[in-house]
Parts: structure tokens; C-alpha cells; sequence
């Protein structure tokens, strides 16, 4: 029992530390061929046996930090993954060229999110089920949003109960820092 909660205790720290670095960006931007780094994520991520990531159409090169779409991309992943109802599904990730962005959507087949709890997901420490029946701090989806926000972007949920979720985000096609 303690060691577990050592255990978690590490991870919230190690999550703490991530939350307060997301939106900094390190080094320079450059071109990133978003197939490429989606085939990291999922290498990364390693889904277990019965889980399944589809890319559905084509994936931009865009000249942006690859380290903060990626952390962005293998949280949304991971989230599927971690929250799903079942021993196996599917997770689909594609991207749609917008204006002066691109609109990425990251699927699941999974339980769905009752609306009620849309608001509340994206706020640190919230998580929907019991510490005890899924590991994790919940701040993986404020991360998300923390990062997507400082590029500009926007992040929204599709869901409903028993319907899978469609978490949509936005990213600029070329980083232009403010």
C-alpha cells in the first residue's frame, strides 16, 4: 500500500514538472514530417496487444517544435488506450489542412465521455474514474491544452456516453513565435 503511493506520488511530481514546462519550447523550429512523428507516438506509446492506431488520410510536414505535438499526440493516445472499456479497440488519428492551421483528431471507439464532464476533464488532478481502477495524476489532458493554447490552437471534445471520443485540436502550419 505505501509503495504504491510512493509510486504515485513520483509520477504526480514527474506530471507537475511536465505541466510547468509545457507551452516553453527548446531549440528551433523546423520542418516535421507528421506521419514520421505519429509512427514515433505510436512506437512510444507501444499499444498493448488487441489495441490498434490507424492514420486515416494524409499527414502534413509542418514547420513547427516537434517535441510539443508529439507530447500532445502520445497523451491523446495514451488517454484512449488508458480509458477504454474493453481489451482491445481502435484509436484513428488524421489531420484536415485548414486556413493557416491544421485541424488533428485523435479517435477512439472507446466508452465515450458523458457531456456533463467535458468542462472538468481538461482541469489538472481530474480524472473521471477511481485512482484505484486507472492509473494516472489527470493532468494529462491539461497538459494538452496548456500546450495547444500557447501555439494559439484550440482543443474540443466529441462524446457522448457509449460512443467513443473525438478529441479535435488545432496547430499552426508554420510556428510563429508571439
Amino acid at each position: 500500500k505505501m509503495r504504491s503511493r510512493i509510486k504515485r506520488m513520483e509520477g504526480l511530481l514527474d506530471d507537475l514538472l511536465t505541466y510547468s514546462r509545457a507551452g516553453r519550447f527548446r531549440g528551433e523550429a523546423a520542418l516535421v514530417d507528421i506521419r514520421e512523428l505519429v509512427a514515433r507516438v505510436i512506437e512510444t506509446v507501444s499499444p498493448p496487444e488487441g489495441f490498434a492506431v490507424h492514420v486515416v488520410g494524409e499527414l502534413p510536414t509542418l514547420y513547427t517544435y516537434s517535441a510539443p505535438l508529439e507530447t500532445v499526440l502520445r497523451n491523446l493516445v495514451n488517454n484512449a488506450i488508458k480509458h477504454h472499456d474493453q481489451p482491445n479497440g481502435n484509436i484513428r488519428i488524421s489531420a484536415q489542412m485548414m486556413d493557416e492551421k491544421v485541424e488533428f483528431a485523435v479517435s477512439d471507439d472507446g466508452p465515450g465521455i458523458d457531456p456533463a464532464f467535458h468542462d472538468r476533464i481538461f482541469q489538472m488532478f481530474q480524472t473521471l474514474r477511481p485512482r484505484d481502477q486507472v492509473e494516472g495524476s489527470g493532468i494529462g489532458l491539461a497538459v494538452v491544452e496548456k500546450i495547444v493554447t500557447s501555439v494559439g490552437g484550440t482543443v474540443t471534445l466529441e462524446s457522448s456516453s457509449g460512443s467513443g471520443a473525438t478529441f479535435r485540436f488545432t496547430w499552426p502550419r508554420e510556428y510563429k513565435p508571439q
